[in-house]
């Protein structure tokens, strides 16, 4: 009788538009898990001043390889919009244990930049199976993505949604270089 490997449960952190991997809360997050035990990575996604959507979502599917229920996600702002494109290509046979979306865009927001992004409607049946549970946090003083995106998302894919009062676009730039109710909600998910 042989031994079953336990699988390790990882997390992937994706950040947004003209950011890095070491900005906002996705430092604090990574320790905060890896300390937990879980395996983090936050990847450094391609071109991200002049993101193109199909580079995106290659390095996202390269990154994560065969994703199951022990895969987690964790997207801020256009990193949001790449997650639901990712979890809309999965295969049927393939779901992920949840993902974490942080103040992201399901459609333009008039930067040019990110237009490629929103060339088609999002698939949200399909991207509601991808993933055992999705949850949504949103501030109601975003000034680059309205709250309104984040209540149009909660109601086609019936994800919990967390509300933060004046917390702007949640990066550091508001103060945000902790972001504890992700880590709650990760370790929630994961049980």
């Amino acid at each position: 009788m042989g031994l079953r490997k336990i699988k390790k449960k990882r997390v992937f952190i994706i950040h947004g538009w003209e950011a890095t991997p070491v900005d906002n809360w996705f430092p604090w997050l990574k320790e905060e898990l890896l300390a937990l035990g879980f395996e983090v990575s936050v990847p450094a996604m391609p071109n991200t001043r002049r993101p193109k959507q199909k580079e995106w979502l290659n390095h996202l599917v390269k990154i994560i390889g065969k994703a199951d229920e022990q895969t987690f996600l964790v997207g801020h702002s256009l990193g949001v919009t790449i997650i639901l494109q990712y979890l809309e290509k999965l295969p049927a046979s393939q779901k992920i244990g949840g993902a974490i979306l942080v103040a992201g865009p399901i459609k333009s927001i008039g930067f040019w930049e990110t237009a490629d992004f929103f060339s088609k409607e999002f698939n949200f049946k399909k991207i509601k199976q991808a993933a055992r549970e999705l949850i949504l946090i949103y501030s109601d003083n975003d000034p680059l993505v309205p709250l309104e995106h984040g209540k149009i998302l909660q109601k086609k894919i019936g994800a919990k949604f967390i509300l933060i009062k004046k917390a702007n676009h949640l990066c550091e730039g508001d103060g945000f270089f902790r972001l504890p109710m992700a880590r709650e909600e990760i370790l929630r998910m994961s049980k």
